[in-house]
């Protein structure tokens, strides 16, 4: 289940000190003593890791053929995963600078896959973080390794509050610089600056992106933040020239207007409790209204003085109504032929609800006018999410089915665990959503059921969703009330079901160099 979070005291007075070197250049901060005190010798030509720097450049060049053999002698020479995890954080970021597609949903899942980690026995501990740096040293070979870099050291230049002008005009590096002020001036405005940037449009990379980089700080250490924040800027300028969508500019000017009205500018979020009907009637809102009327009843609940944390699960709930609703994409299995409706990786289920969680924790690491601001824009994706890439939720019965849940002859936990697996194995989603559903009234508890969602969350590709999926769906449960957690595993067991039968490049290899 979820770590404990990061306060956002802890955060932004550890982001201050470690973006000085990038900002103030590698020569002054030589001279200031910051670059030992740091672990930072960049160049002006190229980011530097210090201590951590071999390892990074292990991670990028390393032939792919080779890398597992490799990672496995560091881990047996002493090496510790946490470090190995660090380095390739920073050989994505350094690389990608959050420009790169694949690169960029490899990075969102390499701290799901430390979470993970944390989950299994200690010899199996390695297998969700090999899988991913795989992945990632892969995607940077073919992205053309060092040679194509994108993040090299940034000098900071007057007029910070000129980011969203710089990201409006396409300037990444106007963007960067700005973005650079900021965080050296001050690592709050930075943050929350990087914040209003990223809300002026809801799309679920850039949402998840800033929460999956801030989510690895704790991992990797926050005097590496500066670097894994600007690939967001990065992200937010590559944006501005992407086709646009219905409303995609909307929240650029809806959201200010509902802070207005709402009376949210300058105020301190409140604290009023939520019993569950409210939570249930509010998720029903959001799902159902549109895009404007969910980030309106969102704003009008903040207004009234509800506590965000209720807000935060009423917005996940209506977004897991679009995995439990979806018809799913229909495509050919390749070896019998049958139609199955896919819904996992980048469905409108597993995207909707990734966002949900970035915004629900957005808010709570963020300042008062951002906490709002996340919470209104949460409701705001949700609602446009139902409607923007077609089919007909409203109407589509969510699972379980009370049919299916009534062909279960048994409530014994060890023949449903053994009926979900064959479930899961058979890619039968209705199936696999009873069983669970039926675990769960049955009163049992939950870890058998992520345990098992656990491994297949490691062995599988997912499409790139795997290992983002998983934490959501861990933190989301654990901070759902009873009432209605179990919504949220049912969910993951039908993701998994859809997603079995594609399995990870380098998985096999990792069980046979670990022994497991």
């Amino acid at each position: 289940m979820p770590t404990t979070q990061t306060t956002r005291r802890q955060f932004l007075s550890d982001v201050g000190c470690g973006v000085l070197v990038a900002s103030v250049g590698a020569t002054l901060a030589s001279d200031l003593g910051l670059s030992k005190a740091l672990g930072a010798e960049a160049t002006p030509q190229s980011l530097s890791f210090g201590p951590l720097e071999s390892l990074v450049a292990l991670m990028q060049e390393t032939p792919i053929s080779k890398l597992l053999p490799v990672l496995t002698e560091k881990l047996n020479s002493g090496t510790e995963l946490r470090t190995l995890v660090a380095a390739a954080a920073l050989a994505n970021a350094r690389t990608f600078g959050g420009e790169d597609y694949v690169g960029f949903h490899t990075l969102m899942a390499i701290a799901p896959a430390w979470h993970m980690s944390r989950e299994l026995p200690s010899q199996q501990q390695a297998l969700p973080v090999f899988k991913v740096l795989y992945r990632n040293t892969n995607r940077i070979q073919e992205h053309g390794g060092r040679k194509n870099e994108v993040l090299h050291p940034v000098a900071a230049t007057q007029g910070g509050d000129n980011l969203r002008d710089a990201i409006h005009a396409k300037d990444a590096n106007k963007a960067e610089q700005s973005f650079a002020a900021l965080m050296s001036q001050s690592a709050d405005a930075g943050f929350n600056a990087l914040l209003e940037a990223v809300g002026e449009t809801t799309e679920v990379h850039r949402t998840v992106l800033p929460y999956r980089a801030w989510d690895l700080l704790d991992i990797i250490g926050h005097d590496h933040a500066h670097t894994l924040l600007r690939q967001s800027v990065r992200y937010c300028v590559k944006a501005e020239s992407w086709g646009r969508y219905p409303d995609y500019d909307a929240p650029r000017t809806l959201l200010p207007k509902l802070l207005e009205e709402h009376h949210l500018l300058g105020r301190t979020p409140g604290t009023r409790e939520a019993d569950d009907a409210w939570v249930d009637k509010m998720s029903q809102t959001i799902f159902t209204s549109t895009p404007q009327n969910a980030a309106a009843a969102v704003a009008a609940a903040l207004e009234e003085g509800f506590a965000p944390a209720a807000l935060g699960e009423a917005i996940s709930l209506a977004a897991n109504q679009l995995i439990l609703r979806d018809i799913g994409r229909t495509f050919r299995d390749e070896t019998t032929n049958k139609p199955i409706g896919s819904v996992h990786g980048d469905s409108i289920g597993v995207h909707a609800c990734d966002s949900a969680n970035a915004w629900r924790n957005l808010s709570r690491v963020s300042n008062a006018r951002n906490t709002f601001a996340c919470l209104i824009l949460g409701a705001y994706q949700v609602a446009l999410d139902r409607i923007n890439r077609g089919g007909d939720f409203l109407n589509w019965q969510p699972l379980p089915l009370q049919r299916h849940i009534d062909d279960l002859k048994t409530d014994d936990p060890k023949v449903l665990l053994a009926e979900l697996e064959t479930a899961i194995k058979g890619n039968l989603q209705a199936r696999a959503s009873a069983i669970t559903a039926r675990f769960g009234r049955a009163g049992h508890d939950s870890r058998p059921i992520f345990d098992m969602m656990l491994k297949f969350a490691c062995s599988e590709d997912g499409s790139l969703h795997a290992e983002k999926f998983y934490r959501t769906t861990s933190e989301e449960f654990t901070n759902t009330r009873a009432a209605y957690r179990w919504r949220q595993l049912i969910a993951l067991s039908r993701v998994t079901a859809s997603e079995y039968g594609r399995p990870a490049p380098g998985y096999a290899e990792s069980r046979a160099l670990l022994k497991v």
